[in-house]
């Protein structure tokens, strides 16, 4: 991509004649310029997220976060790496900052110094970048030859690649395993990214280090509770953090610091257990150096069982089974019976629906359900005898086709079933997998299966285009609506003083602030659905309307399933799920009564709250063909 065609790179209309400002003129100017920048941040707070906890799992792992730039983009890099020893106690090399040209580049420019790929590979070498690491390529344009370099040598090695730039089309983001991109928009100083572009990447890798180092316990609350007392500030601070946490006099925090040998988690775990500087030490080894959790810890814990799960045990024969929606993803382990299945443990994270998250976000949360779960299970992570994988947004063949990819790369099971969740959901209300399962979460679907196998979907298309009868839909509706009658130009509703009370608002504009502050998420709005049925069922017509289209819409679905596959209401089952019917008591009944009209009644109606198990049981359906 040219430069001149980069959005940074173009010219800003508000600055244009900045050179015949004055100087307030021109701190309003810029002032209100950079005003946008958090909210180009916060637009891309999911990505951010995900990276946090790869870059924590992987320092925890024994890993290192390494951040590589040339200009501004490498001198903000080596400036948060540096400031990771004083602030969080990071260990030296645990946090490094690489910059194009080197040391000498941070204070002056080294010609040519960006466009070398081959001085990445040296640098990255010299360091010598390992797979455990995580590597976050900053490149405000997105096309920087050193970052691009440093990038491609990362993924060569297996190392964990994020990439950081400010603009949407840019070449990092087709290199790396998550992108983060906000875009900030052109300059005030046409090119000069080292103003909003420069401010944005600030912002995000203050949240990268600081987000992951919470994570791995260097904070209690916000106390920096993970800091060695070197200097005499830091044992001042020392000193304040363990008498706040345990109400010692100054006195007293002095004695304890010094039998911790100044570590702070330690002197408080021994003052407020009560108990000796070995077993605090070992509470917080138990712990994985949460301070919070070795506050709770029995002290037994400390005393590893026996019969306990070692990292080393097999898991060859279990099975995977996971969930993923567009609210959060559950994953769960289960031991392969010779009549079924038993669950062992499950672990859960954020959203993995490709179509909503991105592919970035979507595996990085499957990566982390999964992780949970083996955790919880005190297993180490490995290959299992079969997985199912029930991920909404993923119907169609080549999505499933990238999943399958991804779980063979990972050498996540020996025979991995790529699927919907509503195959997941049929399955879980009836072992044959025949009838029609409706979801209505966040999103909405309906998937049908017949006696001779054939398969049928209805809805599914995403919120832009479909999702009909869902909560996202529902909100948006009900939102509009109380915005017409606003406006009085639609009839009267209570929508309005229902929203603005659920939103902790008190009137129409503060309201339309609030809901395009959080536009771009999905299921925050879609949690409003209980108020609009609440406010159906108070005798609301404009929100009756609202729902009674919603279960028109979500029986028109299935109608055309049973038509489509010639299935019978009266032998098939009609499985439900999602927090839209599985909590919406009005919704569902009105759905059912509408369904009756069109078509025989289903005999055999569940309710499916756990779809997690019937992804359970085709994973072990699937083990079975090893047998």
């Amino acid at each position: 991509m040219e430069l001149e065609r980069l959005t940074t790179e173009a010219r800003n209309p508000a600055s244009e004649q900045i050179d015949r400002l004055e100087p307030l003129e021109i701190v309003r100017l810029m002032n209100a310029e950079d005003a946008a920048v958090a909210g180009a941040v916060g637009l891309v707070a999911e990505p951010i997220a995900a990276a946090i906890r790869v870059i924590a799992d992987r320092l925890r792992s024994g890993g290192r976060l390494v951040y590589v730039g040339a200009g501004t983009s490498g001198r903000l890099g080596v400036l948060d790496a540096s400031e990771c020893p004083p602030t969080f106690n990071t260990r030296p090399g645990q946090v490094v900052g690489l910059i194009a040209g080197g040391r000498d580049a941070l204070t002056r420019p080294i010609e040519g110094a960006e466009d070398s790929t081959d001085a990445a590979l040296r640098d990255l070498q010299q360091i010598e970048l390992s797979q455990r690491d995580v590597l976050v390529g900053i490149a405000t344009s997105g096309r920087t030859p050193y970052v691009l370099g440093a990038l491609d040598y990362a993924n060569q090695i297996g190392a964990f690649t994020i990439g950081l730039s400010c603009n949407r089309d840019n070449q990092l983001t087709p290199l790396v395993r998550l992108a983060i991109v906000p875009v900030v928009g052109p300059e005030v100083i046409s090119g000069s990214t080292r103003l909003k572009a420069g401010t944005a990447t600030k912002l995000v890798l203050n949240m990268l280090s600081t987000g992951a180092m919470v994570l791995l316990g260097k904070t209690y609350g916000n106390l920096m509770v993970d800091l060695q007392a070197t200097n005499q500030k830091l044992a001042d601070r020392s000193r304040r953090i363990v008498r706040a946490l345990t109400g010692l006099s100054d006195q007293q925090a002095d004695e304890r610091l010094i039998q911790a040998r100044g570590d702070v988690k330690t002197a408080v775990v021994m003052a407020s257990r009560s108990v000796s500087l070995a077993t605090a030490e070992q509470l917080l080894r138990a712990a994985g150096g949460q301070l919070r959790v070795a506050l709770e810890l029995p002290v037994e814990s400390t005393v590893q069982p026996p019969d306990s799960n070692t990292p080393g045990e097999s898991v060859e024969a279990l099975l995977l089974a996971v969930d993923g929606g567009g609210t959060k993803t559950i994953a769960c382990l289960a031991s392969r019976e010779a009549e079924g299945f038993v669950e062992l443990a499950r672990g859960t994270a954020g959203p993995s629906n490709p179509q909503a998250v991105g592919w970035d976000v979507a595996r990085t949360n499957l990566d982390r359900a999964i992780a949970a779960a083996f955790q919880a299970a005190s297993l180490a992570p490995g290959r299992v005898a079969s997985a199912c994988l029930a991920i909404a947004g993923a119907g169609r063949p080549e999505d499933q086709q990238r999943l399958e990819q991804w779980a063979h790369r990972e050498k996540l099971a020996h025979r991995t079933l790529v699927t919907h969740d509503a195959m997941a959901v049929l399955a879980a209300a009836d072992p044959q997998a025949v009838g029609v399962a409706l979801i209505s979460g966040t999103g909405s679907i309906a998937f049908g299966r017949n006696r001779q196998g054939d398969t049928g979907r209805s809805g599914g298309w995403g919120h832009l285009i479909g999702d009909e009868g869902s909560g996202w839909v529902i909100a948006r509706q009900a939102l509009s609506a109380a915005a017409r009658a606003f406006d009085r130009r639609g009839p009267k509703t209570e929508l309005t003083t229902a929203f603005c009370e659920a939103l902790d608002v008190h009137n129409p504009e503060q309201l339309l602030r609030k809901v395009y502050q959080h536009q771009s998420d999905r299921v925050l709005l879609a949690r409003l659905t209980p108020v609009v049925q609440q406010v159906a069922a108070d005798g609301d017509a404009v929100a009756s309307e609202i729902l009674d289209t919603a279960a028109a819409d979500l029986a028109a679905m299935v109608h055309s399933l049973l038509e489509r596959l010639k299935l019978d209401p009266t032998t098939g089952v009609l499985a439900m799920a999602g927090g839209t019917l599985i909590h919406g008591e009005l919704l569902r009944q009105r759905f059912l009564s509408r369904l009756s009209l069109a078509s025989s009644p289903f005999q055999h109606v569940v309710t499916v709250a756990d779809p997690v198990l019937g992804a359970a049981a085709l994973a072990y359906r699937t083990s079975l063909s090893d047998a």
